[in-house]
Order: C-alpha cells, then structure tokens, then sequence
C-alpha cells in the first residue's frame, strides 16, 4: 500500500468522524504501543460506522495499519459489539498479522473511548487524560478510511444515517454541506407531522432547530422526532426549569453516580453530589469540583434517574461555570471578585480520590445494556435499521462551514466568484507563530463557484 504521511493526512483535512473531529494529523503525530479502532457505535438507532466498515472493510484496515505504522504501535484492535457477527467473521478474513477483533457487550457507552480503552486493554485512562496517557490511540472507523484515501482524496463527503421518524431509514453518503432536510428528503422524509431533528444522536447530540443546518465532516446521523417524544422534551428544558425541578423532586438514591461510566472507572465524579448543591445558598451556585470530570454521555439523566431529573446538565453546568472561574471570567467572578485572583474557594465540596480499581469491582456488572435503553428512550416502535446507500447524494448549492474540528476556525482560501474544483481547499487553519494553528484544512465537495464567504460558511453554487 502507498506510505501516507502526517503531512497528507493533514493536507485532506481529516478529522474525527465520530463526532469530536480532533484533527487527526495531531492524534497520530504521538507514539502508543497500541491502536484500536473504535466501532463500537453505542448510540441507538446510528449504523454508520458498522456500513462503513462492511463496505470498506479494506480501506479501513489499510487505514488502521498506517495509523500504527505512523505511532509505532505494535498492536491493532477492533473494538466491535459481538451481535455483529457477520462484520467480525468479515474482518477476521481479512485482518493482517498484528490485528484482532475484540467483541464488546452491547452496552453503553461501549463506544465512549475511556471505556474502550479500558474494555480492550484494561488500562484505565486518568481523570482529565487521554489515551495516549496509557500508551494507545483511538480512531473511527471512518476516519481511518479517510486515513487510508488521505493521498488523493480530501474529505468531501461523509457517511451519516438518518432514522427515527422517517419513511426508510437509511445510511447515506453525502456531499459535505448539504442540508439535513435534504439527508431527511433523501430518507422519504419525516413521517410525522412535527418533525425534530436530534443531530449526533439521541443520547450526546443536540436538538437542532433549523432543519436546513449543514452537514459537517463530524455529522454521524439524523434522529427524527415527533415534537411529544420523551428526548425532544427533554431536550427543550431550559435551566431554570432543570434547576428547580432538580431542586425539589430529587430523593437522593445515588444511582446517577452508581452507573456512571466515569465514576465507575474510578474517576473523582459524582453527579449525585451535584445534584445535591442545588439545594444549597443560590440555586445552582454551589460548585462541585468533580464535576469537570463529567464525559456527558447523559446515561445518568436519560436512564439512571429514577425522577427523569437532569444531572448531566446539572454537572456541565457545573462544569462550565468551574472553567469560567479558574479563568477568572463569568457571572460568579463578577459576584465574587477575588476570584479573578485565584483567591476563591471553588468547592464546597471535597471530590472523592481516583481509584483505578473500581474498575475490576464494578463496571462489568453496571453496564447499561442497549435493548434496555431504548426501551426507557421510547425507541423500540422504530425500525432500527440504516442499510448503506453508497449512491453521493446529489447537491446543486453547498455551505462549507471553516470550522469543522477542534481547534481554530479556517480562513478562507478562496474569494466570491472563483470558480473551485471538488477536492479544492476553501479554507485553511490560521498560522500562530510561524504555523499552522490547531485545526484542519476544508474543502470543497463539489465543482462550481463561490457565491458567498460569510457567518464562517464558504457557499458553493454547482455548475
């Protein structure tokens, strides 16, 4: 296979597909002695990365072995749940000498890549760390397809699945900066008469009002709702409305905390705890320093509460507002002005030790088994299915947004009126000190010309 480098990975603009889109360049610029690729795919209803990898299952064993060569890994590792047989038999047919396929329960958060490392490698990462701080490195399934097209193929189309309220669900390969009402359209549309949009899926994506939003190198999937189900509801509460609730219908059972998947690998995070500080001095002022450890995979608000009450946003609220004051900013700093020095106490509370052992104790035994979830989630009346459409979806006129990954925003590369070619970089990461600031370069995803460069968007009208 042809040796890709850093360089090009970096130059096609890959970045995580999972949904974070670090750029991926970064990630494989480290040293780990391991690599695993993370196919877990915990979120209900989402079939992407398991289509993606029946597909192309070459591709992304190619991509795999340049992501190890490229970390010095010695060991490569699918993570990928066991009641996908068929894709494990598949890839066990083709796995190089150094591979293997580790079978997952089907749980969540098995795709949380804390727990992966942990489930796979029985390393348990530290609070605040990532893996490499244990010697692995962890990548999507598409990414490292993108990975192993990184020498002549930019990223200008991603894999999502759209489900839920739509006529055939179905996972699509899309031009990157289509709408998602086209991705609905391109599923029969919603077959409801209120459609909601959950993008990222039900559990950690978000509720996205306009349905013409653009679709980015991180969009995984399109969960359609009816605006009365239980998520769309959930969702729409503002903070007021969590705070107070919180406040007086909590009853202190603890079982936020006792299925955490933080708190249960031992890390200093105990929502319980957070839940509790609303009840104290201004409500939701109290500071729980644990809270910063929070992954918000809301398992905690969408199925371990007992009184459908919210400690996920409790805890990033928490979490938010902890940052803002180690920064000296924010409404407590204006309140408190010694805060700004460092000078202001920033927990109530003591946060409990990290304890790596916690682990062997517990986590087997608390894991969240899927069917279960989707049953609370009121998910099982639709079909959970998302077959692979690799026809691109057609697109006239495109918005490619210059910010698409961690780090900073892109600068535009081109001008109203150029004419740009597919695969043409539109913007690039801004230089910081004689180099590239953290980010990736966009492109674009189809031929035609620059209509428009504003609001971070670069529109492309095809010709």
């Amino acid at each position: 296979m042809p040796e890709i480098t850093v360089k090009e990975i970096l130059e096609a603009g890959v970045v995580g597909a999972g949904g974070a889109g670090f750029p991926t360049h970064v990630k494989l610029a480290g040293k780990a002695d391991s690599l695993l690729l993370n196919a877990a795919e915990c979120e209900p209803l989402l079939h992407k990365d398991k289509e993606v990898l029946r597909t192309f299952a070459d591709d992304v064993l190619e991509g795999m072995a340049t992501g190890m060569k490229l970390v010095g890994a010695e060991r490569g590792i699918v993570g990928i749940k066991e009641k996908y047989r068929d894709v494990i038999d598949l890839l066990r047919s083709k796995l190089p000498r150094g591979m293997e396929v580790a079978p997952l329960r089907d749980a969540y958060p098995a795709g949380d890549e804390f727990i992966l490392v942990y489930d796979v490698l029985r390393r348990v990462i530290p609070p605040g760390g990532i893996p490499l701080n244990v010697g692995a490195v962890v990548v999507n399934v598409e990414t490292a397809m993108n990975v192993a097209r990184a020498a002549d193929r930019p990223v200008t189309e991603k894999y999502l699945t759209v489900a839920g309220a739509v006529a055939e669900p179905v996972t699509l390969r899309v031009p990157v900066g289509v709408t998602l009402s086209q991705c609905v359209a391109a599923a029969g549309g919603p077959t409801v008469s209120d459609p909601n949009y959950i993008v990222g899926g039900v559990m950690m994506g978000y509720l996205e009002e306009d349905h013409d939003a653009l679709v980015d190198k991180t969009t995984g999937g399109v969960i359609v709702l009816p605006g009365d189900h239980v998520v769309v509801r959930r969702r729409r509460q503002d903070w007021q409305q969590i705070a107070r609730i919180g406040r007086s219908a909590c009853d202190q059972c603890s079982f936020c905390t006792e299925l955490c998947p933080r708190w249960l690998l031992g890390h200093p995070i105990e929502p319980h705890r957070a839940m509790r500080s609303l009840g104290f001095n201004l409500v939701g002022e109290a500071n729980v320093v644990g809270t910063q450890f929070c992954c918000e995979c809301n398992l905690c608000s969408l199925y371990s509460c007992p009184e459908d009450l919210d400690p996920k946003n409790v805890c990033t609220q928490n979490k938010r507002r902890l940052a803002e004051m180690k920064k000296g900013t924010g409404p407590i700093c204006a309140k408190h002005p010694e805060g700004r020095s460092g000078k202001l106490d920033l927990s109530p509370f003591s946060s409990p030790p990290f304890n790596p052992q916690r682990p062997e104790m517990h986590l087997e035994n608390r894991k969240a088994p899927m069917p279960r979830l989707m049953t609370k989630l009121g998910l099982r009346r639709f079909r959970n299915v998302g077959p692979l459409n690799d026809n691109l979806l057609p697109a006239g006129r495109v918005g490619i947004k210059l910010k698409q990954h961690v780090g900073a925003p892109c600068e535009p590369a081109v001008s109203v009126g150029q004419a740009v070619k597919k695969g043409q970089p539109v913007g690039r990461p801004p230089m910081a000190d004689g180099k590239p600031a953290l980010g990736a370069p966009v492109h674009a995803s189809i031929d035609g010309v620059v209509t428009a460069v504003e609001d971070g968007v670069v529109w492309i009208d095809g010709k």
